[in-house]
């Protein structure tokens, strides 16, 4: 069984600063099966309309949807046989990637990573923790810029995973001194989660 779940979202590649900060944390992590997913390298298909069909199951999918509910159900487990999941998060225009909402809307799925209840939606997958490295270009924490902290608390709850830890770097677009301090502040939070 997988451990430790890690999505990579950003599109820069070897100038992604998230993808650095995810690539230093799984180097700390004294665990075999290490599940890395980058969804910019291998981009998900966007939801639609015959895409939610899908997801809903049944005798009448096309190949084309009963293809996307593998893949969804791929994912799924993923999720389920992880116990951590580490979730680059940067801001592009002040929410996460399309890559990232590609994967949490194939992920959110009613009677399989949540259900509803007479007192509202309950989340499947409990007995995880997440950790949400998010870097942005500016600063943003603790403002009301800052959708994506909300954004990702609520998401991560709704599934079940309420032990959420955020990592941020922020000003990476800024003065190189503010950017390396944040990078720093960064890689010692996850050197301290990676031992915890």
């Amino acid at each position: 069984m997988s451990k430790t779940l890690i999505l990579k979202s950003s599109i820069l590649g070897d100038y992604s600063a998230s993808g650095m900060l995810t690539d230093y944390f799984a180097a700390r992590l004294d665990e075999p099966g290490i599940k890395i997913r980058d969804l910019a390298d291998v981009p998900l298909p966007m939801l639609d309309g015959d895409g939610a069909m899908a997801l809903r199951g049944g005798e009448h999918l096309n190949e084309q949807q009963q293809a996307l509910l593998a893949l969804s159900d791929e994912l799924v487990n993923e999720l389920k046989e992880a116990e951590r999941i580490v979730i680059a998060a940067p801001m592009y225009n002040f929410h996460v990637p399309v890559q990232l909402k590609a994967w949490i809307d194939l992920v959110c799925r009613a009677g399989v990573t949540f259900r509803y209840t007479d007192k509202g939606a309950q989340g499947l997958l409990e007995n995880k923790t997440a950790i949400v490295i998010t870097t942005r270009g500016g600063l943003h924490k603790d403002t009301a810029h800052d959708m994506i902290t909300p954004y990702m608390r609520t998401i991560l709850g709704f599934l079940g995973i309420t032990e959420v830890e955020f990592v941020y770097a922020e000003a990476m677009g800024m003065a190189e001194e503010l950017r390396e301090q944040q990078l720093d502040d960064a890689k010692k939070q996850l050197t301290r989660l990676a031992r915890g």
